[in-house]
C-alpha cells in the first residue's frame, strides 16, 4: 500500500501500452470530430441548392402548368410539366414540340 497508482504519468510510464492507448483515443477522437464536421458541411452546401434551376425568362409554360423537372441540353431546354406532359424548347425560349407520354 505504499505507492500510489492513481497519477496517469506513472501509470503510463510503468505500461507502455496505456501511452499508445491514450494516443489511440485520441486520434479517434480527431477523426470523428473532423467527420462530423465533413458530414455538416456537406448537408449545409447540399441543402443550400434551389430545388430547381430558374427557368429563362424567354419560356412562357402553358396555363396551369408548373415545372416538375428541367433539363438544360446543348440544344434544347426541356421541360416537365406537374401534368406529366414533356415541353421542349429551344434556346430561344421558342415552343418547338409537346410529347404527352
Amino acid at each position: 500500500m505504499g505507492t500510489d497508482d492513481s497519477d496517469w504519468k506513472t501509470a503510463a510510464k510503468a505500461v507502455p501500452e496505456l501511452r499508445l492507448l491514450r494516443w489511440l483515443v485520441t486520434g479517434l477522437a480527431l477523426v470523428m470530430g473532423l467527420g462530423m464536421i465533413a458530414v455538416v458541411a456537406l448537408l449545409w452546401m447540399r441543402l443550400g441548392q434551389p430545388m430547381l434551376p430558374d427557368l429563362p425568362k424567354a419560356i412562357v409554360l402553358p396555363d396551369g402548368a408548373a415545372p416538375e423537372a428541367v433539363t438544360f441540353a446543348r440544344d434544347w431546354i426541356v421541360v416537365v410539366t406537374d401534368a406529366g406532359e414533356v415541353l421542349l424548347y429551344d434556346r430561344a425560349g421558342a415552343l418547338r414540340d409537346t410529347l404527352q407520354p
